[in-house]
């Protein structure tokens, strides 16, 4: 049992944890960038819809980045370069993906698109002689490529966005931007570059969640995880680790749903809120931490 727990806890935070990887440059660069939820269904919609085309899995994902990046390129013009309002824009891109997704779905005359031809389980990498190690092997071993691109993208990102001029330069625009511009940063150039890497990696999260794990792609089957994966880079205030970790809590939330709705009959639903309470809750607490920290004249504020 708990094995399993663990074992989903991996599976169920990749999706997010690539999210809030992407998302992180976005949110330092002080560009709030809501269209996760929907850049990662459009890698998923995409991905299984060229994959059932073509039979061609690196196809998919070559497909799968292009449309994200696409969407990521409209968010960027119409956010950055012509200042429009970046929560509207990315809530019409949220909104948008789904539709067009269900729209092509009519016309397939299709309630979702499967592969038949692919399994899953042949994209699981075995890890040499961590696999025979008792609980750890069943834990860390026997994920799909993504999982291990995501961990390893927490080390990236984080020397990336510490050890680089381009993390140092996104990080001053982040905080003043004025000063930016003083010292002759193009700023509107690491604004795009800061969604560009975010419409990649989410591109990723939506293949993991339905190429490599289900094979399957289902209208809406991202759940929400855009918005947790916003949570946590909130949570851990864009630091690759802080936030990384917050993902992985918000996993564990969905592995132990899963987990204790397995055989509850009718009670399912109401475990299925489990991931979602968490997130209310711990966004609540982190708040109230942070207000606390916060100082005026010597008075909480």
């Amino acid at each position: 049992m708990l094995e399993n727990i663990l074992y989903n806890t991996v599976n169920n935070a990749v999706p997010i944890l690539l999210c809030v990887l992407g998302g992180i440059f976005a949110y330092k660069a002080n560009v709030l960038n809501i269209s996760l939820e929907g850049m990662m269904m459009a890698g998923a919609f995409v991905s299984l819809l060229t994959a059932g085309l073509t039979n061609n899995l690196p196809l998919a994902y070559l497909a799968a980045v292009a449309a994200s990046l696409l969407l990521g390129g409209v968010f960027s013009f119409m956010g950055v370069y012509r200042k429009g309002n970046i929560i509207i824009i990315g809530l019409a891109i949220n909104m948008l993906v789904p539709a067009v997704a269900g729209f092509v779905l009519r016309v397939m005359a299709v309630p979702n698109i499967a592969l038949q031809w692919l399994n899953v389980n042949a994209l699981k990498l075995n890890i040499p002689f961590i696999e025979n190690v008792p609980v750890l092997g069943s834990v860390v071993s026997g994920h799909p490529p993504a999982v291990y691109a995501a961990f390893l993208l927490i080390a990236v990102m984080s020397v990336l966005m510490y050890r680089t001029r381009f993390g140092v330069h996104i990080r001053v625009i982040g905080e003043n931007e004025d000063a930016a511009v003083s010292l002759g940063l193009k700023t509107n150039r690491y604004k795009v570059a800061a969604v560009l890497i975010g419409s990649v990696c989410c591109a990723l999260a939506g293949t993991n969640l339905a190429l490599e794990r289900l094979a399957v792609y289902t209208n809406n089957m991202t759940a929400g995880r855009g918005f947790i994966a916003i949570a946590a880079i909130y949570c851990g205030r864009g630091a690759p680790v802080p936030s990384a970790l917050y993902a992985i809590l918000f996993g564990l939330a969905r592995a132990l749903s899963t987990s204790f709705g397995m055989g509850s009959g009718s009670m399912k639903i109401v475990f299925e809120i489990i991931p979602y309470a968490v997130m209310t809750i711990v966004l609540t607490v982190v708040s109230v931490i942070k207000r606390r920290k916060s100082h005026t004249r010597g008075a909480f504020v």
